[in-house]
């Protein structure tokens, strides 16, 4: 063959390849996720997805944005600046809904109990403290941050006959600092969260004096479920993108579901709340029910969670539990 046929043969072979190439359909971009993560164990679930692949197999790019507390939290969510949080107090968006209506819904709904453990009251290793009974004397503690977690460490002491100005003090603290602020001995105890506590005490900087409180002393039925957080969607990006929030919220229940059953899955901890290795597999998870799946009990006790937080303070308004969850 010579030379100049073959480059006409290639030149019209490169033109054939690049009028196909034309032709195929274009690959279609991700849809784009921003998710608020607040540091609590019960957002395992979002790694579960995240480093498994479900967020990616479902046509999603979700990009994890780290949230110190949860007013800033709803506040980013009011402003656009992200799309949903794997992890949100549920007093914090029942009152954001009772003073502005349409902005959030839960997709999954956190139990928490003595045996779903997340929120708890600690002290440090060297206090002679047995029960929450003994927090007398002037005891300085530190609370989560936020006012449900505030509200709630306070109407736990306040049900127990406990006079907050003489009995004990209470201050917010991140809960990046609940360990570093007990070995310091700013603060004698305070009222912490997952994985926080379990660190804490494997390191000897703390002891647990009662696990699932709100359930025992706020529900009075310390088998109940205190939904006391969950993942959430903004409404606007629900209404905007219908399809996208399917999708995630299809990707999620995967997460929640392997966050229950296999154990393997508390490896994601690691990296995603800082967990040492080896403390991984100890740290308790609450009962993660997605909104369709949620009984009859599980809607009565989010109730009453909900009007609680009524009752002192935390929302504006009497809120529908029904009306704030959204099964898909």
């Amino acid at each position: 063959m010579q030379r100049a046929e073959f480059l006409s043969l290639a030149a019209k072979a490169l033109a054939t390849l690049t009028l196909c190439t034309a032709l195929l359909p274009h690959a279609q971009a991700a849809d784009r996720v921003r998710v608020g993560v607040f540091p609590s164990s019960a957002a395992l679930p979002f790694y579960i997805a995240q480093n498994r692949g479900y967020f990616k197999a479902a046509g999603l790019e979700v990009e994890e944005v780290p949230m110190t507390s949860h007013p800033l939290t709803v506040q980013a969510i009011v402003a656009g600046n992200i799309d949903g949080a794997a992890n949100l107090v549920t007093l914090e968006g029942a009152n954001m809904e009772s003073r502005r209506a349409k902005t959030l819904k839960y997709l999954s709904l956190n139990g928490q109990n003595s045996a779903h453990v997340i929120e708890q009251f600690v002290v440090k290793a060297s206090h002679p403290a047995k029960s929450l009974k003994d927090f007398k004397g002037g005891i300085k503690l530190f609370s989560a941050p936020g006012p449900a977690n505030i509200g709630a460490a306070r109407a736990v002491l306040k049900k127990l006959g406990l006079v907050e100005g003489t009995d004990f003090t209470l201050q917010e603290q991140p809960i990046n600092m609940h360990a570093s602020v007990l070995q310091a001995g700013t603060f004698d105890g305070g009222y912490t969260l997952e994985p926080a506590a379990t660190i804490m005490v494997a390191q000897k900087v703390g002891k647990r004096v009662e696990t699932g409180v709100i359930a025992t002393h706020l529900l009075g039925n310390k088998n109940a479920s205190a939904f006391a957080a969950g993942a959430v969607l903004a409404d606007k990006f629900m209404s905007e993108r219908p399809d996208v929030a399917k999708r995630f919220a299809e990707a999620w229940a995967r997460g929640v579901k392997e966050a229950q059953s296999d154990s393997s899955t508390r490896g994601y901890l690691i990296a995603g709340m800082k967990v040492p290795p080896e403390l991984a597999a100890t740290v308790p998870l609450p009962r993660i029910v997605m909104a369709a799946d949620l009984s009859p009990a599980d809607v009565a006790d989010f109730q009453k969670f909900l009007d609680l937080g009524v009752e002192f303070g935390v929302i504006k308004d009497k809120v529908d539990g029904k009306a704030l969850v959204k099964a898909f």
